[in-house]
């Protein structure tokens, strides 16, 4: 990408950023979570749809997919062949690494997930999931939601093919979107996550992909594809 998209890229970011910090000076997360749970808890937390399918399935599905395409890196095909092995594992990196931050981000967390909170019949309280410092009473380590990585974490495959091929850059783009957002939003149903959660997943694993996007470039500028790798 040019140094012209990675700033317009970078400035939807900047705006995403601001919506999602007034969302969280709101009370959206508690009006959606509201509509799955009460105080005897959430009804859907143990169906089958939501945890042996949109679960556990996904993301066994997901981590498969992860490992197919870190086998395409060195024998590609399909789509992977329209793009050279700089971007093929610049798409298993940046998923790696958004995978990751979001786990590790969780592991600091002290905010507890809708499930544990008294207003659905547990324990804890809802406060912000930036009072870092401050517990809840529950048991924490539920923000930002990590299952929607399962699908945000791909993100990183737009960058690799907008130069080469933008139309399936931006098919692959809505794919990851939706993927993140059905994970997340059967969390939510479960009362696993609050909707912020979900979207702060996805903004987390934009901003990796498009950091991990402008390193490549200053790392391998004008890298060019391997004979046989363009389609």
């Amino acid at each position: 990408m040019t140094p012209l998209s990675h700033r317009r890229h970078l400035a939807g970011a900047g705006v995403l950023l601001v919506a999602l910090l007034a969302w969280d000076n709101t009370s959206l997360d508690m009006v959606l979570a509201a509509w799955f749970g009460g105080p005897a808890g959430f009804p859907l937390k143990e169906h089958w749809l939501f945890t042996a399918l949109l679960h556990e399935g996904a993301r066994a599905a997901s981590w498969l997919f992860l490992l197919a395409l870190c086998v395409m890196v060195w024998w590609p095909a399909g789509a992977f062949r329209r793009i050279d092995i700089q971007r093929r594992l610049q798409v298993v990196v940046t998923t790696l690494l958004a995978v990751l931050a979001v786990s590790g981000l969780k592991s600091f967390s002290r905010t507890s997930c809708p499930w544990d909170l008294a207003a659905f019949g547990r324990v804890a309280q809802h406060i912000s999931h930036w009072a870092w410092a401050t517990s809840d009473g529950g048991p924490g380590r539920c923000f930002p939601a990590g299952h929607a990585s399962a699908g945000f974490g791909f993100l990183g495959g737009y960058f690799a093919f907008a130069e080469r091929s933008p139309r399936l850059a931006k098919a692959w783009l809505a794919a990851a979107l939706l993927a993140g957002l059905l994970l997340g939003i059967a969390q939510q149903a479960r009362g696993a996550h609050f909707m912020s959660h979900t979207l702060w997943t996805a903004w987390i694993c934009w901003c990796i992909a498009l950091g991990v996007d402008a390193l490549r470039e200053l790392s391998w500028p004008g890298c060019v594809p391997e004979v046989g790798d363009a389609a």
